[in-house]
């Protein structure tokens, strides 16, 4: 048992991705657009979908930015939908972050955490990738670079096509 246990705690504290297949709150998100909603069962049996809950204010996730960015333009050929929720910010503060690192990926605002603490929000960034199936297959609390972004969406997607 404390076998079990030690491996247990090595694994959460190896910087992988906290895998948990439970099923994800459905929620919609007005984008910064103005002019749709995201409506995330849209989503169910289609597409995997990336939602970043990130910050202006948060050093991390400004740093994270552009590779959010790469892994949004790779992976959306690939039948992933990225979005990401500014939290506790104002409009203005989402946009000058999205314009300032060129995010072409759909984005809205949750200042009161309404949607986040749905998914258990403890801080920014956090990830969460759902499954096709709604499943949320990770939750990735703090960094989220492109190498553990790739170890969670490599095994749900299609291969690249050439």
């Amino acid at each position: 048992m404390l076998r079990i246990a030690a491996v247990f705690l090595a694994l959460a504290s190896s910087g992988s991705p906290v895998w948990a297949d439970a099923t994800a709150p459905a929620f919609t998100l007005r984008l910064l657009d103005g002019k749709k909603t995201l409506d995330s069962r849209a989503y169910l049996g289609k597409q995997v979908l990336v939602v970043r809950f990130q910050a202006s204010w948060c050093k991390l996730c400004v740093r994270e930015a552009p590779g959010f960015e790469r892994a949004y333009r790779k992976y959306k050929p690939r039948g992933v939908e990225f979005v990401g929720i500014q939290v506790q910010d104002t409009t203005a503060d989402a946009r000058k972050f999205l314009q300032a690192h060129e995010a072409s990926y759909p984005a809205g605002v949750d200042p009161t955490l309404k949607i986040a603490n749905r998914f258990g929000f403890k801080g920014t960034p956090f990830t969460v990738v759902i499954s096709r199936k709604g499943e949320m297959v990770a939750r990735i609390h703090g960094s989220a670079d492109e190498a553990r972004l790739a170890r969670a969406l490599d095994p749900l997607v299609r291969p690249r096509s050439r």
